[in-house]
């Protein structure tokens, strides 16, 4: 059973569900969640989704792709006489018989030329794909700093745990010690030795918790909840992360899908779309409509047809031209950086995890292993006296460090395993 025990996968498990449980019982009124890294981040999304598409008006931006595809209204036009010959809207017959009164009717539409209300379309479909991304991108940010919150809240209660299991074995010490200086058997530097380590891990426990509280914090503040309660992360285990393919195919890979990549990207597209619709603004529009003209022309009854367009002599649109030209060179340099410090942040991210999975090998697991197997030995043989009290404090610091150090090996493993998924924009590492 002690051997089943100091397995590290258990015994880190066992560690954050007893502090879990001493979490519930530290007050009735607050409630306790444990939670799944999947749980977590579907809560974050149930929460956030909605009020994050709403501030970048994805919906409203979708809309403007329908708007542009409508034809504008036709425009009607109408002229008729309000007063002659001292009469008011006289429209009918004179006594010889003949028209008397005069109207006109008018009906005109606008017809774009150069396929500008295709580009128009093409544009507000660029726009609402802008919208989209910038969502995404958030969402990307806001998920990675959830993870990052999610394991340093695990190595937190793991050391913690660690923390308090040290506690009670040198405060059981302490009691014996105490009984033994009461008996005269020890000398009382020894006992406040003791006293001191016993002090000290009690401090160290209470800016431990200081730290929980402001991760709890920042990871309800993500959740958006409410309640006082605690979030205590129940994924303490992972497979260790094993590196795939090369950084060339990463960096392909996150082309296709890291949203801050394809927002300068699809930027890019916009500026050349916009381009495209200015030089087509040069085109003169066309007004097509017809006309009836009662009893105001050559013809009693005149029907015609207008038609209409501007003379493209002086405003051919060559500052919007311009202009689109150089915001496509501006952009074209901005998405050129882009893709070069995205290549080079998915080499630095790569290397680190490949640093971590080398330091996490083995050999040092073992070590480690059979480190936390000795300590209740060196306690037990301090207690029947065969060692002394100097080398017994040593080891439980230099145990205690190996442990901490264990456990932010851990912490630094599972970190550059999602700085890899951040930079590539997906989970290429699961």
């Amino acid at each position: 059973m002690k051997q089943f025990l100091h397995q590290p996968a258990i015994r880190r498990v066992l560690m954050v569900l007893m502090l879990a449980a001493a979490y519930c019982s530290a007050s009735a009124q607050t409630d306790t969640s444990i939670l799944k890294l999947s749980e977590v981040e579907k809560i974050f999304l149930d929460s956030n989704l909605s009020v994050l598409a709403a501030h970048y008006n994805v919906d409203a931006n979708k809309a403007y792709i329908q708007q542009a595809k409508l034809w504008d209204n036709p425009i009607l036009t109408t002229d008729q006489n309000i007063y002659a010959d001292g009469k008011f809207f006289e429209h009918g017959k004179n006594a010889a018989g003949q028209p008397a009164g005069q109207f006109f009717v008018q009906v005109q539409q606008l017809i774009k030329t150069a396929g500008k209300r295709s580009k128009l379309v093409d544009l507000a479909t660029t726009n609402a794909k802008l919208s989209e991304l910038q969502l995404q991108q958030v969402l990307h940010n806001l998920r990675y700093q959830l993870r990052q919150d999610y394991y340093t809240l695990v190595q937190q209660l793991a050391d913690k745990a660690l923390y308090n299991s040290q506690l009670e074995q040198l405060t059981r010490l302490q009691t014996a010690m105490k009984a033994q200086l009461q008996n005269g058997n020890i000398a009382q530097k020894d006992y406040l030795r003791i006293q001191a380590v016993v002090i000290a891990l009690q401090q160290d426990i209470t800016d431990l918790n200081r730290s929980i509280l402001d991760a709890e914090a920042d990871l309800k503040t993500l959740l958006r909840f409410n309640t006082a309660g605690f979030i205590v992360p129940a994924d303490t285990t992972q497979p260790e992360p094993q590196l795939a393919g090369s950084i060339e195919e990463t960096v392909a890979s996150a082309k296709q899908n890291n949203p801050g990549y394809l927002l300068q990207q699809t930027q890019l597209l916009y500026q050349q779309q916009n381009l495209v619709y200015q030089k087509a603004l040069r085109s003169p529009d066309l007004t097509v409509g017809p006309e009836y003209d009662h009893n105001s022309n050559y013809a009693p009854h005149y029907v015609g047809l207008t038609i209409s367009l501007p003379l493209p002599l002086f405003n051919k649109n060559q500052g919007n031209i311009k202009a689109a030209e150089y915001s496509i060179k501006q952009q074209e340099a901005v998405t050129s950086e882009a893709e070069n410090i995205l290549s080079n942040n998915i080499s630095n991210a790569w290397q680190k995890l490949q640093l971590s999975i080398q330091q996490n090998n083995a050999t040092q697991k073992e070590f480690y292993g059979s480190y936390g197997n000795i300590f209740n030995n060196m306690l037990q043989s301090y207690r029947q006296k065969q060692i002394s009290l100097l080398e017994f404090l040593d080891f439980f610091d230099a145990y205690k460090e190996a442990q901490l150090r264990l456990q932010q090996q851990q912490l630094n493993l599972r970190l550059a395993k999602e700085e890899l998924n951040y930079q590539a924009g997906t989970d290429i590492i699961p």
